[in-house]
């Protein structure tokens, strides 16, 4: 349960915020824990900030604030200044309460890397970490307009593969509702025709009436079927060896799989550089790498070249001979930890692929439409051949 408060801190400044506690004199107790004065506290969310109604934070919204950020911090302007100027033109109540918990953490003395991971949701590991390689050298302002523009190179491309993905799914979606509707209500029309002038109905016709009948004498054993498989692809998603296999099918599929692999490859390849370039340790900055790559395989790939870094071993060493990266990449990022410049190399490599992913979608997208428009003609056509067929029958012998 949700508390809302006003209270003192040990210093003397009065804050609000809210604390889940199991009942109002937990959460008074929680505060008086950490030193708090409580002065105020109700149960509920405070301005539709919270619970079910809660008004989402957008990745566009982080970008947008982090962007402003970045401006106000590198003009000199204190962070908590700009937090509580940024603050008051905000709109949204859900981040207005996340700016007011951070401005709030950052002027009791907390650090702003630590501030931000108390909101994961918004602030991943990622954010926080290149936050945090920030602080150690002085050059928030810089690292803020860094992470800007690594988020919006992430929003571009997931809106990229989105759109193209959209139109295959509504074309399926179309041919999936056309059958049916040709099945379950244009072919029952005909049945009782061809069964009063007794026509020796073709095969094709044949199949058809019998896929009609399944589909409405059984169709809650569809419905229930459908829900099966739908609750058992979504539980097993969640299981370790249930996302693998998703994960390896879908980069092995024809036409997608190799858009998805070079899309893993420009997000490790991307967050590793910006990592480099921000001065975070090698070894956490390959952990981040697979972290962010979506896709299993990847993930595991990058643990592997994280031990092998710790063993001494070079990252084009443990990369090669992997079927997941290519050749030339690894010869790149050797050639980077030859000459001390890997930061830059990757830096390079990511936007290079930002290109390919860019083309790979692309392609996709013009091989999957004729192939799916071929799809869909080949079974309307069909079920319409299987209804004309018996009536060119009556027509010759009537």
């Amino acid at each position: 349960m949700t508390y809302q408060y006003t209270a003192q801190d040990p210093l003397g400044k009065v804050l609000t915020g809210a604390v889940e506690a199991t009942s109002l004199d937990d959460a008074q107790q929680q505060l008086r824990r950490d030193g708090f004065k409580v002065m105020e506290m109700h149960e509920g969310a405070e301005d539709d900030a919270s619970g079910l109604f809660a008004r989402r934070v957008s990745k566009s919204d982080v970008i947008f604030t982090t962007n402003q950020l970045a401006i106000m911090v590198e003009t000199g302007i204190t962070l908590s200044e700009a937090l509580g100027g940024i603050l008051q033109q905000e709109e949204n109540p859900t981040l207005r309460k996340v700016l007011s918990g951070l401005k709030s953490a950052v002027e009791s003395g907390e650090s702003f890397s630590s501030a931000l991971a108390s909101y994961p949701k918004l602030f991943d590991r990622t954010y926080v970490s290149l936050v945090k390689a920030s602080e150690a050298s002085g050059s928030l302002g810089p690292m803020l307009d860094r992470i800007a523009g690594y988020l919006r190179k992430e929003v571009e491309t997931r809106s990229k593969i989105r759109g193209a993905m959209a139109y295959p799914l509504v074309m399926m979606l179309l041919a999936t509702g056309v059958t049916i509707f040709l099945l379950t209500y244009v072919l029952p029309k005909f049945t009782p025709l061809f069964e009063s002038k007794g026509v020796d109905l073709p095969k094709p016709t044949l199949i058809m009436i019998g896929l009609s009948n399944a589909i409405l004498g059984y169709w809650y054993w569809w419905v229930a079927g459908l829900a099966a498989v739908t609750i058992g692809f979504l539980a097993g998603r969640r299981t370790v060896s249930g996302r693998k296999l998703l994960d390896q099918t879908k980069i092995n599929i024809p036409i997608i799989g190799p858009m998805l692999r070079k899309v893993a490859i420009s997000r490790s390849i991307r967050t590793l550089g910006t990592m480099l370039a921000a001065d975070v340790p090698m070894l956490d900055a390959i952990r981040l790498a697979g972290d962010v790559s979506g896709n299993q395989g990847y993930e595991e790939l990058w643990k592997h070249v994280h031990d092998q870094v710790t063993s001494g071993r070079k990252i084009c060493e443990s990369l090669a001979g992997n079927p997941l990266f290519p050749r030339v990449l690894i010869q790149m990022i050797g050639s980077g930890e030859e000459t001390g410049k890997l930061d830059l190399v990757l830096e390079k490599v990511s936007t290079f692929y930002d290109h390919e992913v860019e083309t790979a979608v692309k392609t996709a997208t013009s091989l999957i439409e004729p192939l799916l428009i071929c799809a869909m003609g080949f079974v309307v056509g069909g079920i319409g051949l299987a209804l004309l067929l018996p009536i060119f029958s009556l027509s010759k012998h009537p």
